[in-house]
């Protein structure tokens, strides 16, 4: 495998030196922060990631403040309450994407972040706790105990709540890919996801590097080099 390095080494150069690629590097995560980060808030980006899947993101971000009405702010206790009538009126509601399913998966949801938080404190302390070296663990707990939290979705809720973690976005794997993995275009098996997450683990021990830059430094490293941070 190439070691990380070299890759550093490219990305730095494709996007103007050292310095440069430092400044289109997220925040290092912050397990205390994270920890102390309230469960209605994980439920909001929970929702916000599920809404915004298949759907453009710019129009969830308009329709947000809506959201937030319509959904209690998120406080899970309450829209666990919420009976039947509640969820109905919410698909005729113009505040927010009208899609039944997604709906549905709030109530769902609700109930999987206070489970989460009965058990550990509050579901921000279990995620501070969980390992960056078993993302992939993670991953199937949010898709079986969760509501639409599977694939790219749940990766995007760990990355927007500030947990370090990788994203096997397109660009991600193809640099993955350069750099010797056996693994396929779009990361879908667990035995590719568990080739990821051992190459990830790799490269943490050899740099030091949170999984997050790793992760970010990936992507910015090939494909087309589009001069922002977001990892395609």
């Amino acid at each position: 495998m190439t070691p990380f390095k070299t890759i550093r080494a490219r990305a730095e150069k494709r996007k103007g030196g050292a310095k440069a690629l430092e400044k289109l590097l997220p925040t290092r995560p912050d397990a205390k922060a994270l920890a102390k980060l309230p469960d209605d808030r994980i439920l909001a980006e929970m929702v916000r990631r599920v809404f915004s899947a298949g759907f453009a993101w710019s129009v969830i971000e308009q329709k947000w403040p809506g959201f937030e009405q319509a959904f209690l702010q998120f406080k899970p206790a309450k829209l666990s309450f919420q009976p039947e009538e509640f969820w109905e009126g919410l698909m005729r509601d113009q505040r927010i994407v009208r899609n039944a399913a997604k709906i549905l998966s709030v109530r769902e949801n609700a109930a999987f972040v206070q489970e989460i938080a009965s058990e550990h404190g509050s579901f921000g302390r279990f995620l501070a706790n969980w390992p960056s070296s078993d993302e992939a663990g993670l991953l199937e707990l949010l898709a079986r105990r969760g509501s639409r939290l599977g694939g790219n979705t749940g990766q995007m809720l760990l990355r927007f709540v500030g947990w370090d973690g990788f994203v096997t976005s397109r660009d991600v794997v193809a640099c993955l890919r350069d750099a010797g993995l056996d693994v396929a275009e779009e990361v879908k098996s667990k035995g590719d996801l568990a080739r990821v997450q051992a190459q990830f683990n790799a490269w943490a021990k050899e740099t030091g590097l949170p999984y997050a830059h790793l992760s970010r430094i990936c992507a910015l490293s090939i494909g087309e080099n589009r001069g922002d941070s977001q990892e395609r």
